[in-house]
């Protein structure tokens, strides 16, 4: 066996594999061997089929799957012992010639191979990034309670029409003259929220109603961009509401107002658990912690788009393979044509070199992850979903079983070990380049993310 490895641009390679007799000879004969012991030809006795059909049957394939087998080990061997940074996987190359399987040895067998372009990535106290640091002031913490303060809430009956208030009552179509239409529409505990209401005419006839009074009003005109709205309200389908454009009494049988939570020890309990925090001023120190925690992953999420763009400008345009990518890119995506790749291939190869400067920071940083590292970023994503319901308290019991369910499907896996490997490059590189600190606002912090 010779192999030859060409790269004259660093990132186009031709590798070149000849396969003589001596590379795969015995081991097709043990092949054969094996197969005639286990042959099942009628006419013969298990293990006694002659040689010569067990050639003439499987000796061709036999000989194909025993020089794949080899000419990939081998590859990867050669490219595992000189250290070539591969992209993708080894293609049949576009040079190869027709290989006659059936004459005799050598066979030559070409594979382009796609190389990572060289780059040197580092990042020293020379370096300065920006780092947003967001201020927790009175009104986050005030939004916050607001919001938990809502999710407590309940609705109550009350007497007279407001603002949010949602409407129940029995809704009937009416004729030319304002009565009941004979066979017309009737729904019976309707529900209606004017505030919805987007045509203002309409929604200033519930303006001021009491429980008790009969509204007229015409459902069409009151959602005219809105089917879905109208066939709801009226039960019917959407292809129907032409039939019944007229107006609706609607008497109003009963009107609730959504209360939010008052701000007191129930609040608290609820929030945090039974007598964790014991007044208002506690309160809100808990929930300033929380949200101080809360937005310093924001801010390290925004350091690391920084870092970035910091370093594909400073290690510029990179050169790569782009005819092979290409191909790599249309096997990867059989289903799809020329111009998907032609599309997004420029999107693909900036996200590639991202990838590897990226590993680049990992490795010179000493940044390796353990199962336990996976695990904590399992739970910490499950923490962060259920902070988005107000669920606050979840017992770390709870959290962990969460988090091993997560872990227990494959397609999470990978996400949770990059967020692993993004936290702690995050936190080497903070103690590594210079930190530009600035002081935001939330609202100005979200500005910057758009």
């Amino acid at each position: 066996m010779k192999i030859s490895f060409e790269n004259p641009d660093k990132v186009n390679g031709l590798m070149t594999i000849t396969v003589e007799e001596v590379d795969y000879k015995d081991k097709v004969e043990k092949e054969l061997k094996d197969l005639r012991k286990k042959a099942n030809i009628p006419g013969f006795r298990p293990g006694m089929v002659p040689m010569g059909l067990i050639r003439r049957q499987a000796g061709m394939q036999t000989k194909l799957n025993v020089i794949n087998k080899f000419l990939s080990e081998e590859l990867y061997k050669y490219i595992k012992d000189n250290n070539i940074q591969m992209l993708g996987e080894p293609l049949p190359s576009e040079k190869q010639t027709p290989v006659d399987m059936e004459g005799e040895a050598p066979y030559d067998f070409m594979f382009d191979i796609a190389v990572a372009p060289e780059i040197n990535v580092e990042l020293t106290n020379k370096d300065k990034i920006d780092y947003y640091e967001i201020t927790v002031d009175d009104k986050l913490i005030d939004q916050q309670i607001d919001m938990y303060a809502s999710r407590a809430g309940k609705y109550e009956k009350v007497e007279e029409f407001e603002g949010n208030d949602m409407l129940k009552g029995d809704l009937r179509e009416l004729d030319e003259n304002g009565g009941a239409k004979e066979g017309g529409i009737e729904v019976e505990a309707a529900v209606l929220m004017p505030e919805y209401i987007k045509v203002e005419d309409q929604k200033a006839l519930f303006k001021g109603a009491k429980l008790g009074d009969v509204i007229t009003f015409n459902p069409r005109k009151a959602y005219p961009d809105n089917d879905s709205e109208v066939s709801s309200l009226l039960k019917i389908e959407r292809d129907a509401i032409k039939e019944h454009e007229g107006d609706f009494s609607f008497q109003i049988l009963e009107i609730s107002r959504f209360v939010k939570a008052p701000v007191n020890q129930e609040l608290f309990d609820q929030v945090y658990g039974k007598d964790v925090v014991k007044d208002e001023k506690e309160f809100r120190e808990r929930i300033a912690g929380e949200l101080k925690t809360q937005l310093e992953g924001n801010s390290d999420w925004k350091f690391l788009q920084d870092v970035r763009q910091y370093v594909e400008k400073k290690v510029g345009t990179l050169t790569y393979p782009d005819a092979i990518l290409k191909r790599v890119m249309k096997l990867n995506n059989k289903d799809k044509d020329d111009k998907y790749v032609e599309d997004n291939y420029e999107q693909s190869i900036k996200e590639l070199s991202w990838h590897l400067m990226k590993e680049q920071l990992v490795s010179k940083n000493g940044i390796k992850i353990d199962d336990a590292e996976v695990k904590a970023a399992a739970i910490a994503s499950a923490r962060a979903q259920f902070a988005q319901y107000g669920m606050t308290n979840i017992p770390d019991e709870y959290l962990e079983n969460y988090a091993n369910d997560m872990l227990k499907k494959e397609e999470n896996v990978q996400g949770l070990v990059d967020r692993a490997i993004d936290n702690k490059l995050m936190s080497a590189l903070k103690k590594v380049v210079k930190l530009n600190k600035k002081s935001v606002t939330l609202d100005e912090f979200n500005q910057l993310m758009r």
